[in-house]
C-alpha cells in the first residue's frame, strides 16, 4: 500500500528535489507559498516552500530508499521510531489551503507556552485560546471558554496570536 512520507532535504533544494524525483518516477509533493521578496531595485513574487528543507513522496514502504537516488534527499522524518506518515486526506487539505487561502497568510509559527491566541478557521473559529505546549506544527491548547483542551495540527487550522499585549499570562 502507498503511503506519503517527508523527507528531510538539503536546505534550499526541496522543489529541485521533488523536480528529480518525480524524474526517476516516484510521486513528490514540495508544497510552495507565493510571497512577495524585495530587492535593492524590484519587488518580485517568488514560490517558496512551505515547510523548509522537507518534501512528501508518494510510494510503497518496499520503495523508500529509492528517494537515495536523487542529491539532496538526506533521510526520512521519523515519528515514533518509525517514518512518518502524513494520510492522504491532510495532503489534500494541504493542497486545498495553498487554492482557497491567501499565501501571505499561510505560515507555520513558533508560539510561546501560555501566549494567548484565536482560532481564524474551523468550528471553533474567533474562539480565543492558550497554547499550553507546541511540538512542531502540532499545538495543545488550552480553551478556557468551553472547558478543555484541544491538539490542533497548524496544518489543518489557522491559529494567531493575540496582539494585545495585556492579554498575554505570565
Amino acid at each position: 500500500m502507498k503511503n506519503w512520507f517527508v523527507v528531510y532535504t538539503k536546505p534550499r533544494q526541496e522543489k529541485k528535489i521533488a523536480n528529480e524525483l518525480t524524474k526517476i518516477g516516484i510521486e513528490a509533493y514540495c508544497p510552495v507559498k507565493v510571497v512577495a521578496r524585495q530587492w535593492s531595485d524590484r519587488k518580485k513574487k517568488v514560490e517558496v516552500p512551505l515547510f523548509t528543507s522537507y518534501c512528501f513522496v508518494y510510494l510503497e514502504d518496499s520503495d523508500r530508499n529509492k528517494v537515495f537516488q536523487v542529491s539532496g534527499v538526506l533521510r526520512y522524518l521519523f515519528w515514533l521510531k518509525k517514518p512518518a506518515i502524513v494520510r492522504d486526506k491532510e495532503i489534500a487539505e494541504i493542497k486545498r489551503w495553498l487554492n482557497e487561502y491567501d499565501h501571505e497568510q499561510i505560515s507555520i509559527k513558533q508560539f510561546q507556552n501560555n501566549e494567548r491566541v484565536i482560532i481564524k478557521s474551523g468550528i471553533l473559529i474567533d474562539k480565543e485560546a492558550i497554547v499550553m505546549k507546541q511540538n512542531g506544527n502540532q499545538l495543545m491548547l488550552q480553551l478556557e471558554s468551553l472547558g478543555f483542551a484541544l491538539y490542533v495540527s497548524q496544518s489543518n487550522i489557522i491559529v494567531n496570536p493575540i496582539e494585545n499585549k495585556e492579554k498575554q499570562i505570565t
